[in-house]
């Protein structure tokens, strides 16, 4: 869905997969400058459902992007986005203070009190399964993450390559909310960063992790990932293809978008 707001627009997008399975249908939505594609896994190799999720909230300064994998069903999944709706008015508030070096405290400060909520973690005790769950948000030239689980966040930057660096998060395989929950744990576990992004073109790209379930496509390598976004056109659009192609049985659920930053980004003393 998007919507007109005088001269800006807001994009506003909430998906299941238990909704819309896309299986065997590889799928690409445009949404402004962000672009999300699912493909719910190949009938041939044995899927029958679709349990990943997605929330996309963005404006023309800022953007709040969550992906989710569930597992057994998507009921955790269906949960957290339900409840993260139902504050959308709260969060995307706090998006538009113009001091950016608070700004990503009060938004894990009010991400944790959603998850760390008595009567959402007893809502989490009830579902079957459970889900991974990523947020990506971005504000000006810098980015944070709120990770939970094995959702994967690739920043691509020419600058960055050269370096070798390519996914800002790290892959966390015991790690959930639903009826297992890292939130009812006497220490919640879970990931956050921050990074700034690098001048020029940024590449942000997140997905669940059936896009690397496929040995055969390489994309477990992330620097192949990054010459798929630098030398193909349209690059989501070959990853679905080589998912569908390959018969990929787990869902895949992915979303881009690229941030352009004039500003220099740091570089060490005497460079």
């Amino acid at each position: 869905m998007l919507l007109l707001l005088g001269k800006k627009s807001m994009i506003k997008i909430s998906w299941v997969g238990s909704e819309q399975h896309y299986i065997d249908q590889p799928h690409i939505q445009q949404l402004g400058e962000l672009q999300l594609a699912r493909f719910g896994g190949s009938a041939a190799a044995g899927q029958t459902k679709n349990e990943d999720g997605c929330i996309i909230w963005a404006n023309d300064d800022w953007e709040i992007v969550m992906i989710l994998d569930a597992h057994q069903t998507a009921e955790s999944a269906e949960l957290i986005v339900s409840m993260f709706v139902e504050y959308e008015q709260e969060l995307t508030a706090i998006m538009s203070g113009k001091a950016v070096n608070s700004l990503f405290q009060k938004l894990e400060k009010a991400i944790m009190t959603l998850f760390m909520n008595e009567v959402f973690r007893e809502k989490c005790r009830k579902v079957q399964g459970e889900t991974s769950c990523l947020i990506s948000v971005r504000k000006g030239q810098f980015l944070w993450w709120f990770s939970v689980g094995d959702c994967m966040l690739f920043l691509l930057h020419d600058d960055l390559k050269k370096l070798g660096q390519f996914q800002l998060n790290q892959r966390q395989f015991f790690e959930w909310v639903g009826r297992v929950n890292t939130f009812d744990k006497v220490v919640p576990c879970y990931t956050t960063g921050r990074r700034e992004l690098r001048k020029g073109t940024n590449t942000i790209f997140i997905t669940t992790d059936g896009l690397i379930e496929c040995p055969e496509a390489g994309y477990h390598n992330p620097e192949k990932l990054y010459e798929v976004f630098k030398r193909d056109p349209a690059p989501l659009e070959k990853l679905l293809n080589d998912s569908q192609r390959l018969k990929v049985r787990d869902s895949v659920t992915m979303v881009s978008w690229s941030v352009d930053v004039r500003k220099e980004g740091s570089m060490p003393s005497g460079s």
